[in-house]
C-alpha cells in the first residue's frame, strides 16, 4: 500500500503545474492533461471504494483496537470523495476549452485532493498497515491489486504502471521483481516503457512529431 500511495503523493503533487504549464487555449494538450488527471480519479477512487467495501469492516472484525482509526478512514475518505468529485466535474470544461477560467475549477479541486492526501497517507501508513501486515492473509492484500489493475481504463495500463515505478526511491526496480511475471517486466522494457515516456513528454508539452 504505502508503494501505491508514492505514487499518488507524485501524481497528485505535480498535477497542478501540469495545468498550469498548458497554455491559454491549447484545448489539445488541456485535452491530454486532462486525460491523465481523469486516470489519476478514477484509481484513487478505486483504491478508496476497494478499502471502504472490503477492508474496514475485516480490520474491525479483526482488530476491534483499530476501530477508532477505521471510524478515522471511513470520515478521511469521505472529505477527499468531495474534492475528487469536484476534480471529475471541473475536467471535461477544461480539456475542451484549455482556458485559464476552466483551469480554476480543476486545480482548486487538486489542491483539495492534495491537502487531504496530505493528512490521509501519512495517518494510514501509521495506523493501518501495520495491522494489515497482521491480520489479513497475503491473498486478502493482493486482492486490492486485483481490484486496481481491474480498474484501470482501457489503454491507460502502461501510463499508469509507469507512474507506479516512477514514483519509487530506485525508479521500481524492486516493486517490478516483487509484484510482476517475467514475461510482463520484459514486455514493459521492449514496449511498455517507451509508452509511458512518450506520454510523459506530452504531458509535459515536448512531445515531438
Amino acid at each position: 500500500m504505502v508503494e501505491i500511495h508514492r505514487m499518488y503523493r507524485a501524481s497528485f503533487g505535480e498535477a497542478a503545474s501540469l495545468v498550469e504549464g498548458v497554455a491559454e487555449g491549447d484545448a489539445t494538450h488541456a485535452d491530454v492533461v486532462g486525460d491523465h488527471l481523469a486516470m489519476l480519479s478514477v484509481s484513487l477512487h478505486a483504491h478508496h471504494e476497494f478499502e471502504d467495501e472490503h477492508l474496514w469492516d475485516t480490520l474491525e472484525g479483526r482488530a476491534p483496537a483499530c476501530t477508532g482509526h477505521v471510524e478515522r478512514m471511513k470520515e478521511q475518505h469521505a472529505a477527499m470523495l468531495v474534492h475528487l468529485k469536484a476534480l471529475d466535474a471541473a475536467l471535461p470544461a477544461w480539456r475542451a476549452s484549455g482556458r485559464a477560467t476552466d483551469a480554476a475549477g480543476v486545480l482548486a479541486a487538486l489542491g483539495g485532493v492534495n491537502s487531504s492526501l496530505a493528512v490521509h497517507l501519512p495517518d494510514e501508513e501509521t495506523n493501518i498497515v501495520p495491522v494489515m501486515e497482521t491480520v489479513l492473509t497475503q491473498k486478502e492484500v493482493d486482492a486490492a491489486s486485483v481490484h486496481g489493475r481491474k480498474a484501470t481504463p482501457k489503454g491507460k495500463t502502461w501510463a499508469q504502471l509507469g507512474a507506479i515505478l516512477a514514483a519509487q526511491p530506485d525508479g521500481g526496480a524492486a516493486w517490478q521483481h516483487e509484484h510482476l511475471p517475467a514475461p510482463f517486466r520484459l514486455v514493459w522494457r521492449l514496449v511498455g516503457k517507451r509508452s509511458y515516456e512518450q506520454n510523459r513528454a506530452e504531458l509535459v508539452g515536448d512531445a515531438r512529431p
